[in-house]
């Protein structure tokens, strides 16, 4: 499948980008969307004018920005809609659960769980009128995380999103595959993104937590597996995978060595699992701080 015209959220950055550039690269027209301006500006130009990359201002938390981004589309597709939707848009809140705030979760969930469906719901009736006349059908990719199917200490709300984005992307593949639209999940696992040091970056709003000297011993060890970490350009390639194969697999893990992760805990007692976790996020009581 080639020509595809597709739009991804969450592309001035990280994975979005990433994926911008390598489906551009490989004939496709994409439609790069993000909050900051500025950044797809600075996107379009690096394609140059041999890759074709549209850029529309799009925050997904916000409905008339969502409405305005679907007539913008219709503009540019003369009507045509989309071949494909890239749902990648989304952020991680770090902290222990009992220490963030509601409006901490919510905002979590607008971005990641609500914004996600809103797009996808204003997107879908032209997607479905496209993919009646096309033989290959449309397709919805929607990027989640191994932390879809792992919890990990203090990034339970993030982690939290990413299980229901797993339930929601099943729900959505039984109910749109009448339509001839696929829908497929990426997993990926710890990746060379900024979206890691935005996920990181309150550390010191824990300084005086309990929890303040395990974060900070967890945020050392985290920068040093970010530093094996693979580049996005493995996540792109996943994504072009999604996209383009004739049955595409609800499903991609990448890159494909986090297959290991979980098969290794499924097969690990929870008990065990549990104690591995606390070990490598510096949850005994000797590390922790004194109750104030």
């Amino acid at each position: 499948m080639k020509n595809q015209t597709i739009l991804i959220t969450g592309a001035t950055a990280g994975i979005g980008r990433a994926t911008a550039l390598y489906l551009a690269q490989r004939g496709h027209h994409v439609i790069a969307t993000g909050r900051r301006q500025a950044e797809l500006d600075r996107l379009v130009t690096e394609a140059g004018p041999s890759l074709r990359i549209s850029a529309i201002a799009l925050d997904v938390t916000n409905p008339e920005s969502i409405a305005a981004a679907v007539t913008s589309v219709d503009t540019l597709t003369n009507g045509a809609g989309l071949d494909a939707l890239v749902n990648n848009a989304g952020f991680g809140v770090m902290g222990p659960l009992s220490e963030l705030s509601d409006a901490d979760l919510r905002r979590q969930y607008d971005t990641n769980v609500f914004g996600l469906m809103a797009v996808t719901r204003a997107f879908l009736p032209a997607m479905r009128e496209r993919a009646r006349g096309s033989r290959a059908g449309a397709r919805i990719v929607n990027v989640s995380s191994i932390g879809g199917r792992v919890t990990f200490p203090f990034m339970g709300a993030y982690n939290s999103t990413k299980y229901a984005l797993e339930s929601l992307s099943d729900a959505l593949r039984y109910e749109l595959a009448p339509f001839g639209i696929a829908v497929s999940l990426i997993e990926p696992g710890v990746i060379r993104t900024e979206f890691a040091e935005t996920a990181m970056s309150p550390v010191s709003r824990f300084e005086s937590s309990v929890y303040g000297p395990a974060i900070a011993k967890a945020d050392v060890l985290r920068q040093r597996m970010e530093a094996t970490a693979v580049g996005p350009d493995v996540v792109a390639r996943a994504i072009h995978k999604a996209l383009t194969a004739r049955r595409p697999a609800a499903r991609y893990v990448a890159p494909r060595f986090g297959h290991l992760l979980l098969a290794m805990l499924a097969v690990t007692p929870t008990c065990v699992a549990d104690a591995l976790f606390r070990r490598m996020s510096f949850l005994s009581r000797r590390e922790l701080a004194p109750p104030a």
